[in-house]
């Protein structure tokens, strides 16, 4: 009897919201692999905000996600077949496998092949999230546009997200003061008590963006040299005034338009007026950056100067639902399906 795969596909695009409708479950043989090729049994799957963007057919950076498809998506778990003789059977590899429990890929394929981790030396989930993609692309966020300097303030939206947790804990580490801007009290108490941030708002309990700027100005009475940016909208409408001369702001994510409401800004020309760097990045178009950055946020970890935390949904059949969670701020630090 062939093994099968379940595996969850993009069914139609979605007009504003993204919804449990817009994808669909299969049942599928699990195919065996060619000359060249690997098959790998997933165990965990990533599940990221980027991934709303590649739904819609809007002009990005990459191309949308094909209907009918496997969505796309970062995968940790292990070899059961190979047939590349970079490979053997059992070893923990973090690939590109999308939303499902079983995929074929090339070890050959470059930077898209299968990247071998060792799994004793963190969890396979970590590999996933901070020593995975998030932690990349928080420090080469942070290091390479905020530049952050020791007595510096930086502030980082998302703060108890997979990204801000991580960027907030390397500024501290840079002897940085470290405001956060999270969603929900329980959040905000994790950020500063556990990661260590100076302070944390909660743009919940601010009545508007006046209130929330009022709040950051009094966790930030030096301003803000540096913002890592997660959300847009009314957060960074707070944070552009309080921005110091010469400040450096990386744009990572909009998640608050990311239903495709506009969020424009409300005084552009703060950018002008304290003469801003605002840079938008993209980390896997920055290959060069992950060995050191891996070496640093490994070393970190492995010293107990960096803490994570992740949101774990079981079964493949549950990562529709906990995508749109993400989206709406339901998780808590990294979020995952676990595939057994």
């Amino acid at each position: 009897m062939s093994r099968m795969n379940r595996r969850i596909v993009l069914a139609s695009r979605p007009h504003g919201a993204a919804s449990a409708d817009n994808f669909r479950l299969e049942t599928v043989p699990v195919p065996e692999p060619g000359e060249g090729e690997v098959l790998i049994r997933h165990r965990f799957l990533s599940l990221d905000p980027y991934m709303r963007g590649r739904m819609s057919e809007a002009k990005s950076y990459a191309a949308p996600q094909p209907l009918g498809e496997v969505m796309i998506g970062g995968t940790a778990g292990e070899v059961i077949a190979s047939r590349h003789a970079g490979y053997r059977e059992g070893d923990s590899v973090v690939s590109m496998g999308g939303w499902q429990e079983y995929s074929i890929a090339r070890g050959d394929a470059g930077a898209l092949a299968p990247r071998k981790v060792d799994a004793r030396r963190a969890p396979l989930s970590a590999f996933l999230g901070v020593l995975g993609m998030p932690g990349v692309t928080a420090w080469y966020g942070l290091n390479a546009i905020c530049e952050p300097k020791p007595g510096e303030t930086v502030a980082v939206s998302a703060a108890s997200g997979a990204v801000g947790g991580v960027v907030g804990q390397l500024a501290k580490l840079k002897g940085c003061r470290v405001v956060g801007v999270a969603g929900g009290r329980e959040k905000c108490d994790y950020v500063v008590r556990e990661l260590g941030f100076d302070a944390c708002i909660d743009y919940k309990a601010a009545a508007d963006v006046r209130a929330l700027g009022e709040q950051l100005a009094a966790a930030a009475p030096a301003g803000i040299d540096g913002y890592f940016e997660n959300v847009g909208g009314a957060v960074l409408d707070a944070v552009l005034p309080l921005m110091n001369a010469f400040g450096r702001i990386a744009v990572c994510g909009m998640i608050s338009s990311y239903d495709g409401s506009p969020a424009p800004l409300a005084n552009p020309m703060l950018i002008l007026r304290s003469r801003l760097k605002v840079q938008g990045f993209i980390v896997a178009e920055h290959p060069s950056a992950w060995p050191q950055a891996m070496a640093e946020i490994g070393a970190a970890l492995a010293a107990g100067k960096l803490k994570y935390r992740e949101s774990v949904a079981e079964g493949i059949e549950r990562a529709p639902e906990a995508f749109l969670g993400l989206l709406t701020g339901r998780n808590f630090g990294k979020q995952l399906v676990k595939l057994g």
